[in-house]
């Protein structure tokens, strides 16, 4: 299989959220301070105010287009990976949202799930159910506790009740703890959530911008292991984690980078 415009087999960093992801969109309106793209070798092509449709696509059918005949090519695979939406942009933004939930449709229709993650709270009154929706999409917020550094998304509360709301309504959830601003605030956001989040992924700050030392990680990763082992869900503590206190995190609910939220046991 070849990577490709619209469906495309994500490494580093990204590899560790999925196997498969789709991004048609590159630049975002949330306008978060700590955001990898818009600093360093990304900024110019990646850090752009505003979400813009890559420019290898000729509009919004095309990128469809693409994207479709991707998914049938590969879909006995799709099928068992599933897709992740997206790591260039925000996939509900009001400009992006039509056509991640054309393609999320069209995918989960085929029976391919989709992970979709997002800081906007602001279109689950406009979203329809289905059996099909409620078996193949998981619901993802990035939860920072931070409304400061992320100017113009869903303030984290608002974030948190959409989360509910798409549980009690059946969907499957998950939070990216990411990044920790701090451990304080990312704690809160675990406490707050743990009675319908069934999944978390946590990892910190890139570069050297830290607000915190190995030793408050180090206590972080303890009192989050405790409470989401007790709450009886599953965590995926991230590299960028074990590479700062020099140990990968243990716990009863810890898992692999590769767990699958549709097929395996919450």
């Amino acid at each position: 299989m070849r990577n490709s415009n619209a469906l495309y087999q994500p490494a580093g960093k990204a590899g560790e959220y999925a196997q498969w992801a789709c991004n048609f969109y590159v630049g975002c309106s949330n306008d978060c301070e700590y955001c990898y793209c818009k600093h360093g070798v990304f900024s110019k092509s990646m850090g752009m105010p505003t979400p813009q449709l890559k420019k290898c696509f000729k509009d919004e059918n095309h990128a469809f287009a693409v994207f479709c005949w991707d998914l049938e090519r590969n879909r006995e695979t799709l099928s068992r990976t599933g897709i992740f939406f997206t790591f260039t942009s925000d996939p509900m933004l009001a400009e992006c949202r039509n056509l991640t939930m054309r393609a999320v449709m069209y995918a989960v229709e085929r029976g391919v799930p989709c992970q979709i993650l997002t800081k906007r709270a602001d279109f689950i009154e406009h979203l329809y159910d289905s059996p099909m929706m409620l078996k193949n999409i998981a619901w993802g917020f990035t939860l920072t506790g931070a409304d400061s550094l992320e100017k113009n998304a869903s303030s984290n509360t608002e974030r948190i009740e959409a989360m509910h709301k798409l549980y009690e309504r059946g969907y499957k959830t998950f939070a990216s703890i990411e990044p920790v601003i701090s451990p304080i605030f990312s704690l809160e956001c675990i406490y707050k959530t743990l009675d319908f989040c069934q999944l978390y992924k946590i990892g910190l700050l890139s570069g050297k911008r830290k607000n915190y030392t190995p030793a408050q990680i180090e206590n972080f990763v303890r009192n989050a292991n405790t409470t989401i082992d007790m709450a009886g869900r599953k965590v995926y503590w991230k590299e960028s984690v074990e590479k700062y206190i020099g140990y990968k995190p243990q716990g009863s609910m810890c898992v692999d980078y590769n767990f699958n939220i549709f097929t395996e046991e919450l």
